[in-house]
């Protein structure tokens, strides 16, 4: 093989790859526009359903039927008495949904219990963060747990999953990390509880602690910029190509 032939498959087989690389990058801009399509419709959903005037809570009859795609974010209102058992505390060192946040805080999760004796978890509002002051949380429980059926508005919200990064829950401080209802409902003894939550949205304690709050959803949309990344990327790997093919045929 003389060397003019080597050269020339050696400029076939990298413009081989070349096409790969290509191909993949590009792939992954036109995914990333896809996502910003659905990421986009996504959030129009959110907020239409955020929009929309409050509906009574569906009875517990239909809870199994409704999902999180369909129905998170959903307002509702509905009567209930909180229950007195223990409350839960969940940490948070911000809030995607509540522009009200100051930063860490943690977040008053209790029992209540329906007409028909069902019971649905509240998340009743922050308070400042009270990791390691158990009082201000009880405190916090004796506000709300009075005996009195009160008619609450919010959102329904689903479980979250607790990525690998996510601290462990402090069952003996009744401090979690993640919002799971399950968790705190099988660790504290609250009984069957509704596959969702209630972020409450109203009304408001007197004294303002826990506040709750509307929601407002801010999903992160950097999807453009990802596509352009990747594109820039592919273009940069064809120049790249085509100026060392160049080279490689001049020197032929």
């Amino acid at each position: 093989m003389n060397d003019v032939t080597a050269r020339r498959r050696s400029i076939t087989g990298f413009g081989i790859a070349t096409l790969i690389i290509v191909a993949t990058l590009l792939s992954l801009g036109f995914w990333q526009l896809q996502r910003r399509t659905e990421k986009h419709a996504l959030i129009a959903a959110l907020d239409a359903r955020l929009a929309e005037a409050p509906v009574a809570l569906p009875s517990s009859d239909r809870w199994r039927a409704m999902s999180a795609a369909t129905d998170e974010f959903r307002r509702v209102t509905f009567t209930a008495t909180y229950k007195p058992q223990p409350d839960a505390m969940v940490y948070s060192s911000g809030s995607g949904v509540r522009p009200d946040v100051p930063g860490a805080v943690t977040w008053a999760f209790l029992p209540a219990a329906l007409p028909n004796g069902a019971t649905v978890v509240i998340n009743a509002g922050f308070v400042q963060n009270t990791m390691q002051d158990r009082a201000q949380q009880d405190r916090v429980a004796k506000t709300l747990i009075t005996g009195v059926p009160v008619t609450m508005t919010g959102y329904l919200r689903y479980p979250e999953t607790a990525g690998t990064l996510t601290p462990h829950d402090d069952v003996s401080k009744r401090l979690w990390f993640n919002r799971d209802q399950r968790a705190m409902a099988s660790a504290l003894g609250w009984g069957d509880v509704a596959p969702f939550y209630v972020d409450l949205e109203s009304p408001v304690p007197a004294n303002g602690i826990p506040k709750p709050g509307p929601l407002e959803v801010r999903l992160k949309d950097n999807h453009m910029q990802y596509a352009i990344t990747w594109f820039s990327l592919a273009a940069a790997v064809m120049i790249a190509f085509g100026v060392w093919a160049r080279q490689r045929r001049a020197a032929v």
